[in-house]
């Protein structure tokens, strides 16, 4: 073939994090804190963002009142998660790759390789939100629900204790990120003295710690799920929520691990990347967009078939409560995650251009932070949520951290590992 024989860049490759580079993100990232700080203003003072339906209010605060510091601790649980599922989809990438033994992503590895570098600080800042502003999140935290002499006595809520209880909260929350990032730290400690030795040593170490990762991911990937989403609304359950989460972080990992190979081809860097490495993540973010909207739909289909009241209420909530004002979202959602990707990436040429895929990517992106903004508004804000000032504001700041993170750890080792075993076999994909 005639692509076989074509000559191959060259893969000496060091990423150079410049000033001009810092200067953006951070511009970014103060536009952002200024948006934060107007739209904390006009919540703290009920102004145009507060919210114009507060007399929904109640439906929302479960008895214990509202207060426009919920919606700030709601924010930041939710770039929280959402920032969470992008950084550690970085170590799943890498793990089920090793797993396969796929070669043809060696070329731009180093890329999911830097996203959990993320990691430690959305950790800090959710560990953080929890202590401080979980008593406003998650209703199980009020203590007078387990009381069967109270007032607030909940039986439902008062069998989950055992699981729902905020010691051991916090311990599977530390445990998460703790397993995590130490599981990535050891992978990425093998990967770099890989670059060092060469040899095959450093590469079976990374194999056998990304199995070990996807183990204890299979099991972390639902129990966190529970945790940090489903258990805001703690009547409610789904035996499909592990899945749905997974879904949704592992399509917005994948969307924005495109986004950053596009970026780094663009500023001459990757030029090994070429159009079938495009042409198959174009097809990775294609197909769990699907994936995606089939767990979603299968979820809300049972529910909606079945009809019980304990399990519709809460799609009932999104559709019709609080006023209405999550309904516009729901569909949003829809639009967003799987007919404009699945449009738009449907044919072979649109997975190969990468202006298209970048116009996808970032649809997914911004989808799937509206799909979590309508899992965990209704159940810790209600009819007091909206996307406003404020959450446009905290979505650039934790967005410029994030990148400015990544393209920290990027400058830590060659773009290209040299020494990867499949090097060759990624420099030469072609599936033309």
């Amino acid at each position: 073939m005639a692509s076989a024989v074509h000559s191959i860049p060259s893969i000496d490759e060091q990423f150079e994090f410049t000033a001009s580079a810092k200067k953006k993100i951070l511009t970014i990232g103060a536009v952002g804190l200024v948006l934060v700080l107007i739209g904390a203003y006009f919540l703290a003072t009920g102004g145009a963002h507060g919210h114009e339906v507060a007399h929904h209010g109640a439906e929302a605060d479960h008895g214990h009142g509202y207060h426009w510091m919920k919606r700030v601790w709601a924010n930041l649980w939710l770039n929280g998660v959402f920032f969470t599922g992008i950084s550690v989809v970085g170590m799943f990438w890498l793990s089920y790759n090793y797993l396969a033994q796929a070669g043809w992503s060696a070329v731009f590895k180093r890329v999911p390789e830097a996203m959990p570098s993320f990691l430690p600080i959305v950790g800090v800042v959710m560990l953080v939100t929890f202590i401080f502003g979980g008593h406003d999140l998650f209703h199980w935290t009020h203590e007078g629900l387990y009381d069967p002499n109270g007032p607030e006595y909940d039986p439902i809520i008062a069998g989950k204790k055992g699981y729902l209880n905020t010691p051991f909260f916090l311990i599977r929350l530390v445990a998460y990120f703790a397993g995590w990032y130490g599981l990535w730290f050891v992978l990425r400690k093998a990967s770099l003295a890989e670059d060092l030795e060469g040899g095959l040593d450093n590469y079976h170490k990374q194999v056998k710690f990304g199995v070990i990762f996807l183990v204890f991911f299979a099991v972390t990937s639902s129990t966190s799920a529970w945790d940090f989403v489903m258990s805001i609304d703690t009547h409610w359950f789904s035996t499909m929520f592990g899945w749905y989460t997974l879904a949704n972080w592992h399509v917005t990992g994948l969307a924005t691990m495109v986004l950053i190979i596009i970026t780094l081809k663009e500023n001459g860097y990757l030029k090994a990347v070429n159009a079938s490495h495009f042409h198959d993540l174009g097809k990775f973010v294609f197909a769990f967009s699907i994936f995606w909207t089939y767990v979603w739909f299968a979820q809300f289909l049972l529910y909606y078939y079945a009809n019980i009241p304990e399990e519709i209420v809460y799609f009932w909530e999104r559709f019709n409560g609080y006023g209405g004002i999550y309904k516009p979202w729901f569909f949003v959602n829809i639009f967003m995650n799987f007919v404009f990707p699945f449009l738009l990436l449907m044919t072979r040429d649109s997975k190969r251009t990468p202006i298209i895929l970048k116009i996808a990517c970032c649809f997914v992106i911004l989808g799937h932070y509206v799909d979590f903004f309508n899992n965990i508004m209704p159940g810790t804000v209600g009819a007091h949520g909206g996307i406003g000032l404020f959450e446009v504001g905290l979505l650039m700041v934790f967005a410029s951290a994030f990148i400015w993170t990544v393209a920290s750890q990027l400058t830590k080792a060659k773009l290209i590992a040299p020494n990867h075993p499949m090097l060759q076999e990624s420099l030469y994909h072609d599936i033309e």
